[in-house]
C-alpha cells in the first residue's frame, strides 16, 4: 500500500493540473436592480466568491479571508441574497451572516453555532433556512441590527422560503423524515396578518406524496411551483381547484434538489421560462420560444426586458455566466466558458440508451481521441446516488479521452433527469440495479465494438464508490477500480450520517435490523473476499460523512487477502476534494495506477 505522493512527471499534453484548474464553476446566480451577481468556484483557490457584473465588466465583491458557502444539510446553497445596498452572505468558515453593501466590507450580522442558508431578501429582512444541530426552522433576521425570530418551525426541514411581490404571502416547502426532498414534499403558505404571519396550509403534497420545489410568485401574487405529481418535475400554479399544470415538456424541469437555491424555471407576465431535460440534454426556452442553443445545460436563470441570464454549458465548454439576447439569440459569455482543449480535440458525448436486466439505463459514451480502436473503457458513476451526470465539457473526462480511454458517464437507474419512476428505481435496490446497469454497459458497448470489454474500469465518489466496489465484490467485469471516499460499509454509514440522510439508506437499503440480511448481503466489507482485482482508493482524513475508517477497513481487509491496493489519504480534505493540487494528485494518480494494472510503464 502507498500513502505517500509520488514526485511529479513530466507534464502532459493535458495535465492533470490542467484539467484540475479547468474545473471553475459558477453557482446562484441573482439579478437585483445593481446588476447581475454569482458565485464563483475556482479550484486554484478553493473559494467561492461573489461577483458583480454591471456595465460591462465582473468585479470580484469579496474579500480574502472569506469564502461564501453554506453548509446546511450538509450540501448547503442559497449561500447570499441580494438587499437594497449590497448582499447578505452564508461565510464558510463560522456559516454566519455577513452583510456587505457595495464597495464596503462584510460585517457579521449574526453570531453563534447555528448554520445558515436559501437566502431570500424581503422588507427589510433576511429569511433564511436556520440549522441549530438536528433542529431547523425558517426565521427572520432584520438587516438593521440583526434581530431574529422564527417564522415557523415543527417540521423536520424547510426550503426555499419566499415572499410575494406585495409582501402579503410567505411560501416555503416542508418535509419530515423518513423522506427525502425527491420523494415527498409539501408546498405551504402564510398570509399577511397585524401580528406577522397567520397560521400556514398546506398548498399541495399533503393528500399524496410528491416532490414540490422551487416556489415562485407572478407578479400577481400567484403561487406557482415544480411539482412531479405528473410524473416529471413540470410547472403548477394554484387555481380555485388546487394546483393545476401549466402546458410544458413531458419532462424534469430540475435536478433533484441535494442543495438549497436552485432556480430553473420562472414565471414571467406571459408565461414562464425554464431549462428541462431531454434524453438528458438541456433545454431552455422562455414563453415558449427557445432560446437552447449549442447548450445542453442551463442553472440558475434570470431575466430582465433585454436578456436571459442563467448558468450554462456545453460539450464543448464548461461552465459559463451567459446573457442571451432575447430579440437576436446572440450570446454574450460575461464568466468561463474557457475550454482547455481546442474543440476539434475534445471528445463529444454520445446518448447511451441501453437494456440492463429487466429495465433500460442512461449515460453519455466519450470516445478516446486516440490510441487503439477498441480501447480500454472507464465507467464514470456519479455520487448522490440520485443525482445526475450531465452531457457538458468536464476537464476530467477528456483527461482521460487524451489518454486514449473511452469513457462511459452513467445516469444508472435511480438517477435524476428521467421522471420519477426512473428516479424511485433505486428504491430497496441500492447496490443491486446500478450495479447491474454499471456492468452491462460493458457489454452493450463491447458488443458493439467500440471498447474492449477487457479492459474495463469503474470509479465513483462517496455513493458512486459503493457502486464501485459492489461491482467489483460482485461480479467479474473490470480489470480494476477506483474508489473516492466511498462507502464501503452502509451500516456504519447510517450510524455516522447526518440528519437530512439519516433516513437515506433505509430507503435504498432498508431497516438496518429488520433488513440485516439484505445489508449483509450488498456491503462490500463483509465481501472483500470475492474482489480479485486491484482496487485503488482516495480518502480525506477530516471526511464526516464517509469517515477515513471506512476506507482503511476496505484497505486492510483486501490486503490480507493478497489483493493489490493503493491508497492515498488526504489531510486537508472533507467529503469531496477542494484543494487544485489534492484533486490533480489523485486524478494523476488513478491514471497511473490503471497503466500499470494492463502493464504499461510511464
Amino acid at each position: 500500500m502507498n500513502e505517500t505522493r509520488a514526485s511529479s512527471p513530466k507534464a502532459e499534453p493535458f495535465s492533470a493540473t490542467a484539467a484540475v484548474a479547468a474545473g471553475v464553476d459558477f453557482a446562484e446566480l441573482q439579478l437585483g436592480a445593481h446588476g447581475l451577481f454569482w458565485n464563483e468556484y475556482r479550484p486554484t483557490d478553493a473559494a467561492c466568491r461573489i461577483w458583480h457584473w454591471r456595465d460591462g465588466a465582473a468585479k470580484c465583491l469579496t474579500p480574502a479571508g472569506f469564502s461564501v458557502r453554506s453548509r446546511v444539510y450538509e450540501y448547503g446553497g442559497g449561500a447570499f441574497c441580494l438587499t437594497p445596498d449590497g448582499v447578505v452572505f452564508v461565510n464558510e468558515a463560522d456559516q454566519q451572516l455577513y452583510r456587505q453593501t457595495l464597495g464596503g466590507e462584510p460585517v457579521a450580522l449574526t453570531s453563534g453555532e447555528c448554520r445558515y442558508g436559501d437566502l431570500h431578501f424581503a422588507d427589510g429582512q433576511v429569511l433564511a433556512v436556520e440549522e441549530n444541530g438536528d433542529r431547523h426552522r425558517l426565521v427572520a433576521i432584520d438587516l438593521a441590527n440583526g434581530d431574529g425570530h422564527s417564522l415557523v418551525e415543527g417540521a423536520d426541514f424547510y426550503a426555499a422560503p419566499i415572499v410575494s411581490p406585495d409582501g402579503q404571502r410567505l411560501a416555503w416547502i416542508e418535509w419530515s423524515r423518513p423522506h427525502q426532498p425527491w420523494t415527498s414534499t409539501r408546498l405551504m403558505l402564510a398570509e399577511r396578518s397585524s401580528n406577522g404571519f397567520s397560521a400556514p396550509r398546506c398548498v399541495a403534497g399533503e393528500a399524496f406524496e410528491e416532490s414540490i420545489q422551487q416556489p415562485r410568485f407572478d407578479a400577481n401574487g400567484r403561487l406557482g411551483c415544480l411539482s412531479d405529481r405528473g410524473g416529471y418535475w413540470q410547472p403548477w400554479f394554484e387555481s380555485a381547484d388546487g394546483l393545476q399544470p401549466l402546458a410544458s415538456a413531458e419532462a424534469d424541469h430540475a435536478p433533484a434538489p441535494w442543495q438549497l437555491g436552485g432556480c430553473t424555471w420562472l414565471p414571467t407576465d406571459e408565461s414562464f421560462m425554464a431549462s428541462w431535460s431531454e434524453g438528458g440534454f438541456g433545454r431552455l426556452a422562455l414563453n415558449g420560444e427557445d432560446f437552447t442553443g449549442d447548450y445542453s445545460r442551463f442553472r440558475h436563470l434570470a431575466v430582465d426586458d433585454q436578456f436571459i441570464y442563467c448558468i450554462a454549458a456545453s460539450p464543448i465548454s464548461p461552465s459559463a455566466v451567459i446573457a442571451i439576447d432575447r430579440e437576436s439569440h446572440e450570446v454574450n459569455v460575461l464568466a468561463g466558458g474557457v475550454a482547455p482543449l481546442p474543440a476539434e480535440r475534445i471528445s463529444r458525448p454520445q446518448t447511451l440508451r441501453y437494456p440492463s436486466d429487466s429495465g433500460e439505463a442512461h449515460g453519455f459514451f466519450y470516445p478516446a481521441t486516440n490510441g487503439d480502436v477498441k480501447p480500454p473503457l472507464v465507467v464514470f458513476i456519479h455520487g448522490g446516488p440520485t443525482s445526475a451526470c450531465y452531457p457538458m465539457l468536464d476537464p476530467r473526462i477528456q483527461y482521460w479521452t487524451q489518454r486514449g480511454f473511452a469513457v462511459a458517464d452513467l445516469n444508472y437507474r435511480g438517477s435524476s433527469g428521467y421522471g420519477r419512476e426512473y428516479r424511485q428505481a433505486l428504491h430497496l435496490s441500492w447496490g443491486v440495479v446500478d450495479v447491474e446497469d454499471a456492468f452491462a454497459v460493458v457489454a452493450y458497448l463491447a458488443e458493439r465494438g467500440m471498447i474492449d470489454g477487457e479492459r474495463a474500469f469503474i470509479r465513483g465518489g462517496s455513493a458512486g464508490g459503493y457502486t464501485t466496489l459492489c461491482a467489483l465484490a460482485f461480479h467479474q467485469v473490470f480489470r480494476a477500480g477506483a474508489s473516492l471516499y466511498g462507502v464501503s460499509d452502509p451500516v456504519a454509514l447510517a450510524r455516522a450520517t447526518h440528519k437530512f440522510e439519516g433516513d437515506y439508506l433505509d430507503w435504498l437499503i432498508g431497516d438496518p435490523e429488520k433488513d440485516a440480511e439484505r445489508y449483509a448481503a450488498r456491503t462490500p466489507l463483509l465481501h472483500a473476499g470475492n474482489i480479485r482485482v486491484p482496487v485503488i482508493f482516495f480518502q480525506g482524513e477530516l471526511d464526516a460523512v464517509v469517515v477515513p475508517q471506512q476506507t482503511r477497513d476496505m484497505v486492510a481487509a483486501l490486503e490480507q487477502n493478497g489483493i493489490e491496493v493503493e491508497a492515498h489519504y488526504y489531510a486537508d480534505e472533507r467529503h469531496g476534494f477542494r484543494r487544485a493540487d489534492n484533486q490533480a494528485h489523485a486524478l494523476e494518480q488513478e491514471w497511473r495506477f490503471y497503466r500499470r494494472v494492463m502493464g504499461l510503464t510511464d
